[in-house]
C-alpha cells in the first residue's frame, strides 16, 4: 500500500479503481489489481 499526496493521479492509472473514504482517511481500493492500493492522510 502506498501514502500519498495525491489520490487523484493514482486513480487514473487503472479503470477499476474505487476511491473509498473509511474513518477520516481516503483510500483507493482495486480487486481486480491489488498492487494499486493506496491511503491518503
Amino acid at each position: 500500500m502506498r501514502i500519498r499526496n495525491s489520490l487523484k493521479s493514482a486513480k487514473e492509472r487503472d479503470k477499476d479503481c474505487k476511491l473509498v473514504r473509511r474513518k477520516g482517511r481516503v483510500f483507493i481500493i482495486n480487486k481486480k489489481n491489488p498492487r494499486f492500493k493506496a491511503r491518503q492522510g
